[in-house]
């Protein structure tokens, strides 16, 4: 598995761009702004994109959608309790003053228990809700693609409209079981693994603490 990334617009989101280095295919996660930044990561893999994964539909991990889709109309996959955030997007980057394309609909629904594959790799999505109602993040080939779930030492927001924190603490507790060597790449900040944010992230130590008592 290649991965390579780019952390775009004014949230400084970063996007992500999954390869099968064998097959040469290809998806982006989270493709939040800068189509053309993402558009030439695509095309320095050499790969065919095959789809759109979204963990999430907040406004900065949706905002490239438009301008990929452009040139490659590929099918955008998407938990369906998030449909209220996606159809939102326009009018909440208005609120920010941000310039914004609204995507088309989504192709497709995401669902606690599908296994996605890209390629020879394959990835299970896991419903984990709380920053959004339909968070999800997806799991495999050794690595997390965990949108705004688990950052390097934080957590995604709970204060948003849509938030659940009662939904986030279970959701972290379901974190904390994965095994420590897993790679996380999240919505924002540097990559991290399970173990690291274990010993270090309170927000995640603390849930396992809890648990275990």
């Amino acid at each position: 598995m290649h991965v390579a990334t780019a952390t775009v617009g004014p949230f400084q989101e970063n996007s992500w761009l999954i390869v099968d280095p064998s097959a040469h295919r290809a998806v982006f996660v989270d493709p939040g702004d800068e189509p053309e930044v993402l558009l030439a990561l695509l095309e320095q893999s050499g790969a065919t994109l095959d789809a759109i994964w979204l963990t999430h539909a907040h406004l900065d991990h949706i905002g490239g959608i438009a301008g990929v889709r452009r040139r490659w109309p590929v099918p955008v996959l998407m938990h369906p309790l998030d449909q209220p955030l996606f159809e939102r997007g326009a009018s909440q980057a208005a609120r920010y003053g941000i310039p914004f394309e609204q995507p088309d609909p989504v192709d497709g629904e995401l669902a606690e228990g599908m296994r996605l594959t890209v390629g020879a790799l394959a990835f299970d999505v896991l419903h984990v809700p709380g920053h959004a109602p339909g968070h999800v993040i997806f799991v495999g080939e050794g690595a997390i693609f965990g949108g705004d779930l688990l950052f390097a030492g934080s957590i995604g927001r709970t204060d948003l409209p849509g938030c659940d924190p009662e939904a986030m603490q279970r959701s972290l507790e379901r974190m904390a079981t994965l095994p420590p060597e897993l790679a996380v790449h999240p919505g924002h900040g540097p990559s991290t693994t399970i173990g690291e944010e274990l010993r270090s992230n309170p927000f995640l130590n603390g849930v396992a603490r809890v648990k275990r008592a």
